[in-house]
């Protein structure tokens, strides 16, 4: 450590900090606020049906990462999922939904929600179907709203929290590459956790 302190030092201490703020994007509300994206697009020869949602910033919320909760609602397979339901009709082989949480998905300006569903051959010809029972499961987690779920988000935590006490060691490289990312994201005490662990059960969030 002394070595790598010695390093760091010798190599970045001569870079002037001009004492500015990070910048912010936060003004440039509604960037998808266009007729193009009220629309459905559809392209030859692929079986997937992809949705997609414009959400206000959510970066500020990481502790309770509420997108990381839907996404786990929504890509839940068990009985009364939405995936069970559209492979019982013999319609989608898959389900995803969420956001990676970083860059193009998720910054000071938006945040994307999308969920993608890998089709079948006859899901294909019932994509308006398929995309209905989506938006109704959609609605359904909205009107039942988060109070009773707390648990659900209990197990999230649980969950998410073994796997970052069990993980793999990484490419030293590629560790100290998302600690930096970290940085610029997360408070001090959060840099080497804010991007796996739930902190905070924040229902109205």
């Amino acid at each position: 450590l002394d070595t790598l302190e010695k390093w760091v030092t010798e190599i970045f201490s001569e870079i002037p900090n001009n004492g500015l703020p990070k910048p912010s994007f936060g003004h440039l509300t509604q960037p998808f606020d266009t007729p193009e994206f009220h629309k459905l697009y559809r392209g030859k020869k692929v079986h997937s049906l992809t949705i997609t949602w414009a959400l206000p910033p959510q970066e500020q919320y990481y502790r309770v990462k509420p997108l990381h909760y839907i996404s786990w609602l929504v890509g839940h397979e068990g009985k009364g999922s939405v995936l069970s339901f559209l492979r019982k009709k013999f319609w989608a082989l898959a389900l995803y939904g969420g956001n990676g949480e970083t860059g193009f998905e998720q910054n000071s300006t938006y945040s994307i929600f999308s969920i993608s569903v890998t089709l079948t051959d006859e899901g294909y010809k019932h994509f308006y179907e398929v995309a209905h029972v989506v938006f109704q499961y959609v609605k359904m987690l909205q009107r039942r709203g988060p109070d009773q779920r707390q648990v659900i988000w209990e197990e999230i935590q649980k969950i998410e929290a073994n796997e970052f006490h069990y993980q793999e060691q990484t490419d030293p490289v590629d560790y100290v590459e998302n600690l930096c990312e970290n940085m610029q994201l997360f408070q001090k005490e959060d840099f080497l956790t804010g991007d796996q662990l739930l902190f905070e059960y924040k229902p109205e969030v």
